[in-house]
């Protein structure tokens, strides 16, 4: 429990096996209250526990559904995510990001950022972490 000028806040961790298990000291996603703090997510099959090779298109996919399965995995839906902020190595396969992001997020897309970034975790091209708000 938290407390935070006169209101009382509840911390829980949130893990489902359908999406990978973390690869470092944190969690697949932290709840507080109402809010969904999901920590960044690689393209990682939650089965095999191996990356995803290949098509670029394909690790992003397998991103969002890893995502989505964090935040059903907590009474949510991708509805309900209200912040993404994503990681690319190369800003150039914006396009192709965007292209199967827009699959996933048609209508009232979360806020978003898009940053690239000069490597990220066992050398994946993509991470994706993002904020729920689930009533």
């Amino acid at each position: 429990m938290w407390y935070f000028t006169g209101v009382t806040m509840s911390k829980e961790v949130v893990y489902t096996c359908k999406a990978p298990k973390p690869i470092g000291p944190y969690s697949q996603a932290i709840k507080v209250d109402k809010f969904l703090f999901i920590s960044g997510q690689i393209p990682i099959d939650p089965e095999t526990g191996k990356l995803i090779e290949g098509d670029f298109k394909a690790k992003v996919r397998r991103v969002l559904e890893n995502i989505k399965a964090i935040v059903e995995a907590a009474g949510g839906s991708l509805k309900n995510i209200v912040k993404v902020t994503v990681y690319l190595r190369d800003i150039g396969k914006f396009e192709e990001f965007n292209s199967v992001y827009s699959e996933y997020f048609r209508e009232e897309p979360p806020a978003r950022a898009v940053v690239e970034v000069s490597n990220l975790p066992k050398g994946v091209d993509i991470e994706i972490e993002a904020i729920a708000y689930i009533p």
